[in-house]
């Protein structure tokens, strides 16, 4: 079976561009990656689109091919939530792995800022709930996050502050993208002083909504392999939520990391999926990557800085570079795979060999994992 790699990263700036549809975001990041590649468009074989909300075309990835001038052998849209696009990295490098394809486009971009009303956006993502037991009692999705950061609090004693942290470093790190949402730097004492939106979750706790896009080319060669996928599905609804020391995360996780045939302490980079500072504090401990309750005291002991033993988010995660709906958990991909081929500029850290993403969906929900590894960089 043949290896697969992702060729090329490119993204649009994030942030608020009433000018720019879904189709426009996703195109520029498309043809920045080909452009990237070095490739004609009439050898890309495949096209895999993720969703947008504001633009819920029942094509997409027949549509996006031909505004491109793309005749793929392989094409779809593809809908995970959160997890869209490094369930698509996946699909993509098990296309190439088979010889199904050899050139694969993943792509996603939506004008979610500001192609959508700010009570339809609500509605439209409420409807992770469950239909009869969530959704008619207004449940937004901080809501239901905060409902899981209250539990998960107590259980573990993580507090406020810890989670605040969190986002301080985030925003310290998108200070350093130019393509970023929010660049301003924040404290931790802004963060709990910031509005209460679904307590304890605050304003700054939460990311904010963006407009941007993201794609890659996945080859048959490339500067990072994509060494390992795995994916895990415990629950939809959080009401259904089995265990919350037990998402799913750490299932899918084990799967990537026996697939690529590599140990948790060879990970020296880390893209983890953020849309809530409580998203960011679970996954970093589910994923073993610190002791329940323990994720701030490592944040705070330097270990995920820049310099550290595993730089997180190096970009500013959904917290600050921004959520774009699917581009937005891309955007973890593309900034690992920048660092991984020492492109990444001023945020640039050093030489890292093998680094590990992770996105969900919905409430932790669909959860993917990636182990990808630079190649002869």
């Amino acid at each position: 079976m043949n290896h697969a790699y992702v060729l090329s990263a490119a993204n649009t700036p994030f942030g608020r561009f009433p000018e720019r549809s879904a189709m426009d975001l996703m195109a520029s990041a498309a043809n920045g990656a080909i452009a990237a590649a070095g490739v004609d468009r009439r050898e890309i074989d495949g096209v895999l689109c993720g969703y947008a909300t504001t633009f819920p075309h029942l094509m997409l990835g027949t549509l996006l091919s031909e505004k491109l001038g793309i005749d793929p052998h392989y094409a779809h849209g593809v809908q995970m939530g959160g997890a869209t696009g490094a369930a698509m990295v996946m699909l993509a490098g098990e296309l190439v792995r088979s010889g199904r394809c050899r050139r694969v486009l993943v792509v996603a971009g939506e004008n979610r800022l500001t192609g959508q009303a700010r009570d339809a956006s609500i509605q439209t993502l409420a409807q992770v709930g469950d239909a009869d037991m969530e959704v008619p009692n207004g449940v937004s999705v901080p809501a239901y996050y905060a409902l899981m950061a209250s539990s998960y609090m107590a259980r573990t004693g993580t507090s406020g502050a810890d989670l605040a942290a969190f986002a301080a470093k985030m925003r310290a790190n998108a200070a350093r993208h130019p393509d970023a949402h929010l660049r301003d730097p924040i404290s931790v004492e802004d963060v709990l002083a910031s509005k209460p939106i679904a307590s304890p979750l605050r304003l700054l706790d939460c990311c904010p909504i963006s407009d941007g896009g993201v794609a890659f080319i996945v080859s048959d060669a490339g500067p990072v392999k994509i060494a390992g996928t795995g994916q895990a599905h415990r629950h939809q609804h959080l009401s259904a939520m089995r265990d919350i020391m037990d998402t799913g995360a750490s299932r899918a996780f084990g799967r990537a990391l026996q697939d690529a045939a590599v140990k948790r302490e060879e990970i020296d980079l880390l893209g983890v999926y953020d849309s809530f500072t409580i998203t960011l504090s679970m996954l970093l401990e589910e994923l073993g990557f610190a002791a329940r309750g323990k994720a701030a005291e490592r944040l705070r002991a330097g270990d995920f800085d820049s310099d550290g033993a595993l730089p997180l988010n190096l970009h500013g995660g959904l917290l600050s570079f921004g959520h774009s709906g699917v581009a937005g958990g891309m955007a973890h991909i593309a900034e690992v795979w920048r660092q991984l081929t020492q492109q990444a500029g001023a945020r640039q850290v050093s030489p890292r060999r093998c680094a590990a993403v992770h996105a969900d969906g919905g409430v932790m929900s669909a959860h993917v994992s990636l182990i990808l590894t630079a190649e002869g960089v």
